[in-house]
């Protein structure tokens, strides 16, 4: 094993076993520890461990396998989920850490972020529990693929991301969710003609919601419907067109093939909170960007604020559009394009997907400041929350404060608040 570069003392290359004492979890949910110099990223290991692992790098950063814990943390339970542990299931990343220690892991994922990338000196934010640590997810995504004559529907091992490992059960994920996952499956002779497909399964007040993504063409859709008893509705997303609605029993049309948060008992907290946020702010305008089927936009019309709710989801848009109360407005377009001409406002609202912001938004947002109360930041990643402050140098932090959207990962929600620096 060649761990030091002949010039200076600097790492160059490492290969092999070692034993690490690992003291962090990094944003992805690896633990983090040190060794000859050497920054080790280790996945399934806990702050306090002391492990074996095999680990291959160059430069001052390596990967590496678990081998053995040597010795055990505090924090580290026995996860529940065999999938976790049998399937190596990349869906969850830190299952095996208590969930109090999971808290404070995601706490220190979002100071260390904001102060590397983005150079903002914070404290420890204050986090929200999720109301329920297992069981709460109202939606689960599938990869499908044929194995053999017959199809399977699951997840990815975190260290062999080509690879589909059959789905027995996800002890995240609301019963329900999973009982329509096995309906599907049953009706799997209806299926696209495919090799590879991918499938979503949401719950809803009226029943469970599925969307089919992949194959050109769909012969048997009708027929897959009708086998279906208790879903309520069915999209198909092909490869070479739209989304569009085969079948439809719902008595709210509500967009349920859209974006929606999978945690909706956090997700009323967080939205609360954020109500909290603007009313301190009493503004008379408000720009929702990324608003979803506007379930913040319609709130705030309804306490006398005009709201631009801009959302690129068009089904999603027209929803929204169709709640709120005169003279707020639902654009509907991509958030860059938008926003310049959506603009003066008294409060700024975004929530972005996990890539952050575009760029021009960001920038729209620097060059608009006169008059702008607050931007009210919602991240789901840390890291573009981070990116995109550091391109807003003329705003400053106003608070922090994160929400547990999703128990035994790695992902936790922020809100952060910005105000114009003034002169």
């Amino acid at each position: 094993m060649e761990a030091v570069g002949p010039e200076r003392g600097t790492p160059r290359l490492m290969a092999g076993v070692i034993s690490v004492a690992i003291d962090s979890i990094a944003a992805g949910g690896d633990g983090v520890g040190r060794s000859d110099g050497l920054v080790v990223f280790v996945p399934r290991t806990a702050p306090g461990d002391i492990v074996t692992a095999q680990v291959a790098g160059k430069g001052h950063f390596a990967r590496g396998s678990l081998r053995s814990v040597v010795t055990a943390s505090a924090q580290r339970v026995d996860p529940p989920c065999p999938h976790y542990t049998r399937d190596r299931c990349g869906g969850c990343q830190v299952q095996h850490m208590s969930y109090e220690s999971q808290l404070v892991a995601k706490q220190r994922i979002i100071r260390d972020s904001l102060q590397r990338i983005g150079k903002r000196f914070i404290d420890l934010p204050d986090i929200s529990r999720s109301p329920a640590e297992w069981r709460y997810r109202t939606k689960l995504t599938l990869a499908m693929v044929r194995r053999g004559p017959h199809w399977i529907a699951g997840l990815h091992p975190y260290d062999e991301p080509s690879r589909v490992f059959a789905l027995a059960d996800c002890p995240i994920t609301d019963s329900p969710v999973v009982a329509a996952w096995r309906e599907i499956m049953s009706a799997e002779h209806h299926f696209p003609d495919a090799r590879e497909l991918r499938g979503s399964v949401r719950l809803t007040e009226e029943g469970p919601t599925f969307v089919m993504m992949g194959a050109q063409s769909w012969r048997s859709g009708e027929a897959f419907a009708a086998s279906l008893p208790n879903i309520v509705a069915l999209w198909w997303e092909p490869d070479n067109g739209p989304r569009r609605l085969l079948y439809d029993r719902r008595r709210e049309k509500f967009p349920s093939a859209s974006f929606a948060q999978v945690n909706p008992l956090m997700a009323k907290e967080l939205r609360e909170y954020v109500l909290a946020l603007v009313g301190r702010r009493e503004p008379a305008t408000l720009i929702d960007a990324y608003s979803g089927a506007g379930e913040l936009s319609v709130a705030l019309s309804e306490l006398g604020i005009r709201v631009s709710a801009i959302e690129l989801d068009e089904e999603a848009s027209r929803w929204s559009g169709e709640r709120l109360a005169p003279p707020s407005v639902a654009l509907q377009g991509r958030v860059e394009d938008i926003l310049p001409g959506a603009m003066p406002a008294d409060v700024v609202v975004i929530n972005p997907p996990r890539a952050g912001v575009d760029e021009k938004v960001s920038a729209t947002l620097e060059e608009n400041r006169t008059g702008l109360q607050s931007v009210i930041y919602i991240s789901c990643n840390p890291a573009t929350l981070a990116r995109d402050l550091a391109r807003m140098p003329g705003y400053r932090i106003d608070s922090v404060r994160a929400f547990d959207m999703f128990p035994q990962t790695a992902h936790v929600e922020t809100v952060c608040e910005l105000r114009p620096d003034t002169p």
